[in-house]
């Protein structure tokens, strides 16, 4: 038995760890009663080989005849780290601090673990007791000014920053931090003057130069730091991160360079996750050539990535959720992690725009409360950011004069938010109002976009500007309300909001729930749409009498004509939709297959680009033949764009929950197809309800899902009716609420002239 001992020394001697580690493994089984030494080498073995689990179970069998081992204490608490359970590893280290409280590695290991937990306080008291130990340890200094950072102490933490730097030149960990901190501080020029003076004391570092250049892009210069980069790639062709960095910065506005970009990153680096999730984020949004196959080669990248699950952050998992939802892979979700520990870990990082991709999961009253919270707490570390920085801002205006009104949006073009924004630039109050526009968007100006233009006081376009100065230029035109259309969509800046850059802020149209903002005022529905208790809304709700949103005459008069109901042609009813997936579930897919089940013959059509990638129609027909409709029932119209038309295709639209439609139910409606709906008591699930009831159809809108399945097929088998709806909804819409757009827009503003002359 000794001999396995020697011959793990000898291959560890000639460098030969995996037989080592082989041969240590067999000592043990051999012999449990092994010196703690040999469990604490071949934990640190297990550690180096990347091996965590195996070496964390070596570590706890080791302490289970060793219990008072520091050294067995300490390895096991970084294996438990690295596994991430960062509650366990707390516990093991504390013990082994308490063993021997002289030795510094676990209680500099523990103080690691409490910045995992953002136990800043706690961080700090560890590792100020460090330093006070050895001043000149640059990497307890740096830990500490985490610990400051964490807590929201910047000048401290910035100061201890400095003070590891100057001690040790080449710590780029440091170097990082302190780069990294000015930038989030939008200290931009601070954070060019540190790198630069890294670089020179650290030529030829890719980590500093790749911080150079997010920080150029982060300033605005987005064009300085593309050049910056490309004047690295001829010395550089292989450098992997280099590639990476240039396919991120040119993927928005030519998606194939972003992708070839980021491919060759990965076939330079294919073991770094990073690289592999851009990678499969931007294939997954390429809008160009065939969009089911773009999303089928997200999709068999992204399947691999599973079996690494402890190198995921929350980058990693918001994609991968993004990708697996698009194929309806719930299987697939569901390892990626729960619905309270994957919102949470997005709304604490930053990831609001990931949150929308909960929406769907809701299936309880906790859950939506569980939301809620999520919302609250990127709230809560926004404004806490924004508390830390001061925006230069003008003195008050003097009292009377015209209400300053601004619309943030990068949509309010030829897009959806457009639509139904359009009447309030149609019909402008332009005695009582002076109407401002702040938009991000990075594309290129359009009809919609000039004519609002022409027509407001100012159109403020900032496609290249960081949050804190888009706010204080926001701030410089005194707004009396300031109205969010966009939430965290893409392009937009909600964190702008968390600096109150008007006295008064309202949320509308653009995202369908509490932004999480509690200095956002006022959220604007109707009375249809009113979630039907207050602790399902942040903010104060601010009522249009009718509806909440109108039909802009550019974008929906005159727009494809309504065909003969499909069924005359057809001998049969075909139910479908044109909802986005992000607003499927597996329990709503099942409910509408029961719809088709319980309608003898009848078909259910998908017009969505998904439809061209194979998973996605597999797993669709997956989960309708779960409910007994055959593979030939279900039918693929693969789109994107120009769908109008297929709605003569359609008989009946059955509507996502709990996120219902609100766009797509309006296209619906307007051709001539009925929408039923399942409505709930937030405000997401009671979107087409106000619809239905602006429309002339509040009878297609129920809360009970039995209902919803009755509806549906009672509607399929009495053509009277659908033939009624189909010859009248239309006219429906021009008339009712949602077509009398000058009405809407006198509304509208008298709603805000009140909210702001109080």
């Amino acid at each position: 038995m000794t001999d396995r001992l020697a011959a793990a020394q000898t291959a560890l001697n000639a460098g030969r760890a995996d037989e080592a580690i082989q041969q240590l493994i067999a000592a043990i089984a051999e012999d449990p009663a092994r010196p703690a030494s040999v469990y604490r080498v071949l934990a640190a073995q297990l550690y180096t080989a990347r091996r965590y689990a195996e070496g964390e179970a070596i570590a706890a069998q080791g302490l289970e005849r060793s219990p008072r081992d520091y050294e067995l204490l300490n390895i096991r608490g970084v294996l438990l780290r690295k596994l991430r359970r960062e509650a366990e590893a707390l516990r093991v280290l504390e013990q082994a601090v308490k063993l021997d409280s002289k030795r510094l590695s676990a209680q500099q290991n523990m103080g690691n673990v409490l910045l995992d937990l953002n136990q800043g306080q706690r961080a700090e008291a560890v590792f100020s007791k460090l330093v006070r130990l050895d001043p000149r340890n640059a990497e307890y200094l740096r830990q500490l000014g985490r610990s400051l950072m964490k807590q929201g102490k910047v000048e401290p933490g910035i100061s201890r920053f400095r003070q590891a730097t100057a001690i040790r030149r080449n710590y780029i960990d440091a170097w990082l931090d302190l780069a990294g901190t000015l930038t989030e501080e939008f200290r931009l020029p601070e954070a060019l003057d540190a790198l630069g003076k890294a670089i020179a004391a650290n030529p030829g570092e890719h980590r500093l130069l790749e911080a150079k250049a997010m920080v150029l892009r982060r300033s605005g210069d987005s064009a300085g730091s593309e050049a910056f980069l490309r004047s690295l790639l001829p010395a550089n062709p292989q450098a992997a991160w280099l590639h990476y960095q240039l396919g991120l910065l040119v993927a928005d506005r030519d998606r194939a360079e972003g992708n070839a970009y980021l491919e060759k990153a990965v076939d330079l680096d294919p073991q770094k996750m990073d690289y592999a999730i851009a990678y499969i984020e931007s294939l997954e949004r390429t809008r160009t050539g065939d969009e089911g196959d773009n999303i089928e080669r997200a999709y068999r990248r992204a399947l691999p990535l599973l079996s690494r699950p402890l190198e995921f952050n929350e980058t990693a998992t918001k994609v991968l959720t993004e990708v697996f939802i698009r194929v309806c892979d719930y299987d697939a979700l569901d390892q990626v992690g729960d619905f309270r520990t994957l919102g949470r870990g997005w709304a604490q990082s930053g990831r609001h725009t990931a949150l929308l991709k909960q929406i769907a999961r809701v299936n309880t009253d906790a859950d939506r409360l569980e939301l809620m919270e999520q919302h609250r707490i990127w709230g809560r570390e926004v404004e806490a950011m924004a508390a830390r920085r001061t925006i230069k801002r003008p003195p008050p205006r003097p009292p009377g004069g015209k209400i300053r009104l601004g619309f943030m949006s990068s949509d309010l073009r030829q897009h959806p938010v457009g639509y139904f924004a359009m009447p309030l630039f149609e019909y402008l109050d332009n005695e009582r109002f002076e109407v401002f526009v702040y938009s991000y968007y990075t594309g290129p100006e359009d009809d919609a976009q000039r004519y609002i233009t022409e027509r407001i006081a100012g159109y403020r376009w900032w496609p290249d500007i960081g949050i804190g100065q888009a706010a204080e230029r926001i701030a410089a035109d005194q707004l009396d309300m300031l109205i969010d259309l966009g939430g965290t969509t893409h392009m937009n800046k909600l964190e702008v909001m968390a600096y109150k850059p008007a006295r008064l802020q309202a949320s509308w149209l653009g995202y369908p729930h509490s932004a999480g903002l509690s200095n956002i005022d006022y959220f604007i529905c109707d009375a249809h749409n009113l979630p039907t208790r207050p602790e399902l809304l942040l903010e104060k709700p601010l009522l249009m009498p009718k509806s909440w949103i109108a039909l802009g005459t550019r974008f929906f008069e005159n727009r494809a004509p309504i065909a003969e109901a499909p069924e005359l042609k057809n001998g049969f009813i075909t139910y479908g939709t044109a909802n986005n997936p992000h607003k499927y579930t597996r329990e709503m897919l099942r409910a509408w297959a029961r719809v088709v089940a319980a309608t003898p013959n009848s078909r259910f059509a998908f017009i969505r680009p998904e439809g061209g990638g194979a998973t996605f129609r597999n797993n669709i027909v997956k989960e309708f033949a779960a409910e007994g409709v055959s593979e030939d029932r279900v039918v693929f119209h693969v789109i994107r764009g120009a769908h109008l038309p297929y709605y003569n295709e359609v008989d009946i639209t059955l509507d996502t929950f709990p996120l219902t439609g609100g766009t797509t139910t309006t296209e619906a409606l307007w051709m001539g197809v009925p929408v039923v709906s399942l409505v709930g008591p937030a405000f997401y699930e009671r979107l087409s309800q106000s619809i239905l009831i602006n429309s002339g159809a509040p009878e297609l809108a129920t809360s009970d899902p039995d209902e919803f399945v009755k509806i549906a097929v009672d509607l399929a088998n009495d053509r009277d009716r659908r033939q009624t709806l189909r010859q009248t909804l239309r006219d429906n819409m021009r008339n009712g609420p949602l077509g009398q757009r000058e009405q809407f827009a006198r509304d509208f503003y008298d709603m805000i002239a009140k909210a702001v002359r109080g």
